[in-house]
């Protein structure tokens, strides 16, 4: 199969594409992190912003200003939603590369994007590369870094099982193939809320290559109660989870093998809650899907 590159200028080799909305006490470190990346390649930063009711406009317009050969904003006359901005900046990406960071989290090492592009350069069987990061909440104090620093790589079967640790937003750098941004052509992609899981599963379903993991602390992921996913109420989040579920099942393939794991899935993790929320249409539906 013949990978076609999304059309762009690759004399810039990595577009940081980075989405945001009400960010503002946020975005400026996750900037500085993008701008202090020591490269041996041009790169572009492009920031989709989603009409924040804070100071996030204003704190992108001085960066702009400062750095208007690097720094291209995005901005709208309306809130469109983090999936319609998301694809909204990907579609403005150039680079040969493409790597992502949300506005509320932020990278701590001057070569991530270095390290990333040269993996990718020499190794053609990964589409994507990622790394490790620490978990971090509002006050700055660390929750969470793993114990086990080692290289990782998930296949598309991996990937279906939910096997996926430390490939938060932040760490992705991914080869810009038009095949991966049709994604944006599916119908179900708008649906989703773990929209990375699902970039991720379908960059691997569509091009049979693998993710890697470089076993380095690169980003910090951020809890905070703004944030799109980490603190919110934890029956919002099994709702969404049921719902992100639902939609794998419905639009990937998998073996009769997958198809055993993720009814285990199911059952250990979503089957009680559905019980408990009387949704019984919805358990006749994952089940008899899965059996």
């Amino acid at each position: 199969m013949e990978y076609l590159m999304n059309p762009g200028n690759h004399e810039i080799l990595v577009s940081v594409c980075c989405i945001t909305y009400n960010h503002d006490k946020y975005i400026a470190q996750a900037i500085e992190g993008f701008l202090m990346q020591k490269t041996s390649f041009n790169y572009e930063i492009i920031i989709g912003e989603d009409f924040s009711m804070d100071k996030t406009r204003t704190i992108l317009e001085e960066y702009k200003s400062k750095y208007p050969d690097k720094i291209q904003v995005l901005t709208r006359d309306e809130n469109i939603g983090a999936l319609r901005n998301f694809s909204n900046v990907l579609e403005n990406a150039k680079g040969k590369y493409i790597a992502f960071c949300d506005g509320d989290d932020y990278w701590i090492d001057p070569l991530k994007l270095q390290k990333q592009v040269d993996f990718l350069e020499h190794n053609p069987d990964y589409v994507i590369c990622c790394h490790y990061s620490k978990v971090i909440n509002d006050l700055g104090d660390v929750t969470y870094t793993s114990d086990n620093i080692i290289p990782l790589a998930y296949s598309y079967d991996d990937l279906v099982v939910g096997r996926r640790e430390e490939t938060r937003v932040a760490t992705v750098l991914m080869r810009n193939y038009t095949q991966i941004l049709e994604i944006d052509k599916k119908e179900w992609f708008y649906k989703t809320y773990g929209t990375d899981k699902f970039l991720k599963l379908y960059a691997t379903a569509v091009t049979g290559m693998k993710i890697y993991v470089i076993p380095e602390i690169m980003s910090c992921y951020r809890m905070h109660t703004g944030g799109v996913w980490s603190l919110i109420d934890p029956k919002i989040r099994k709702s969404r989870m049921v719902s992100d579920f639902n939609i794998l099942i419905d639009n990937f393939n998998y073996s009769s093998i997958q198809k055993r794991k993720l009814l285990g899935i199911y059952i250990r993790d979503y089957l009680l809650f559905d019980i408990k929320k009387m949704r019984f249409n919805n358990v006749c539906r994952s089940v008899f899907k899965l059996l």
